[in-house]
């Protein structure tokens, strides 16, 4: 019997900084877990870091500090193709010819774009502006079936297939129109101490963010700081932003469900709950951070994965460009 093809699930992540607890539990975690449904294609979206200032060094180690990283967590480069955007050439050739297939007032209208000019109004760059499509081209490269999104990159992926529709309506099967893919478990892990706010790298208490990486005594300052409420009650519920925050991050890495977690914390204060989600968390990535260290100590078979990678991406890539060129009109 014939077998159904595996549909291509496609996902980038930026290198922009250590990868944190939030990446985790809301994004990469679910990409292992894809990886036996799909045929999945996931990389490093380096170019797009680069529309803030970087400092160059720092950049190369978090480039290679997250490859090790995501393999860590359990992504398997013999089944997955996990490459670095920048070292395949087509990504920023294609994002050029869709800049050119892009409306001046379908960029303007993306909030990204107003959130991060707002955060860097010292350096708003044609390249912060005109980013949506490299991420355009990133999808459409590779005739992506699925895109993971959270919340915040819905409007990114409409606008894809907005490109990608109008590409195909002068130059008819050239792009795949992408699907949303909204996984069956994600967590969506706030900041511990503005948990109003995604949990985020860049943010400016370091006490709001727990990273892949940190050692097991500073997740546990972490999770004992983070901002509660006055009801000292571990219950699911309106106005109990800081505890939700707590109890849905408690359940991600224990599996056990709100209700179960708020019989067991019965009668026990925020204190006890704390310690025990910080456990949870340490015990969760003990595992991940002893397999980076081996990864990260070997240099020469870190650039073998990715290296080898790069050319499958660059030559699966090289087919869509190609295309797309010919349609145009360019000399071949």
């Amino acid at each position: 019997m014939e077998t159904e093809k595996k549909k291509t699930a496609l996902s980038l992540i930026q290198p922009s900084g250590t990868i944190t607890l939030g990446n985790y539990l809301g994004a990469i975690r679910n990409w292992v877990a894809m990886q036996e449904e799909f045929n999945c294609i996931f990389a490093l979206a380096d170019l797009h870091t680069i529309t803030v200032r970087q400092e160059p060094a720092q950049m190369r180690k978090n480039i290679l500090d997250a490859y090790a990283s995501i393999m860590a967590c359990g992504i398997d480069v013999e089944k997955t193709l996990f490459f670095i955007q920048s070292h395949v050439t087509t990504h920023a050739q294609m994002a050029w010819i869709l800049n050119c297939y892009t409306q001046f007032g379908e960029l303007s209208r993306m909030t990204q774009f107003k959130d991060k000019s707002q955060k860097h109004a010292d350096n708003i760059n044609a390249g912060l502006f005109t980013y949506p499509a490299l991420m355009a081209a990133d999808i459409l490269l590779y005739q992506a079936d699925l895109v993971p999104v959270g919340a915040d990159q819905v409007q990114h992926l409409e606008l894809t297939r907005d490109i990608a529709t109008r590409f195909n309506g002068l130059y008819p099967n050239v792009f795949k129109i992408p699907e949303a893919y909204v996984p069956k478990t994600g967590a969506r892990v706030m900041s511990l101490q503005d948990p109003t706010r995604k949990m985020s790298k860049s943010d400016e208490n370091v006490n709001g963010c727990v990273h892949l990486l940190d050692p097991p005594e500073v997740i546990m300052k972490k999770f004992k700081r983070a901002v509660t409420d006055s009801e000292a009650v571990v219950r699911y519920g309106e106005g109990k932003d800081g505890i939700n925050n707590l109890i849905d991050i408690y359940g991600a890495v224990t599996g056990l469900t709100r209700e179960q977690i708020e019989k067991d914390f019965d009668g026990k204060g925020y204190g006890d709950f704390k310690t025990a989600v910080g456990e949870a968390v340490v015990e969760a990535l003990r595992p991940i951070k002893e397999e980076y260290e081996k990864l990260r100590a070997d240099k020469a078979y870190l650039e073998s994965c990715y290296r080898k990678a790069d050319e499958i991406a660059q030559r699966i890539s090289q087919r869509t460009l190609s295309k797309a060129m010919k349609k145009i009109g360019f000399v071949q």
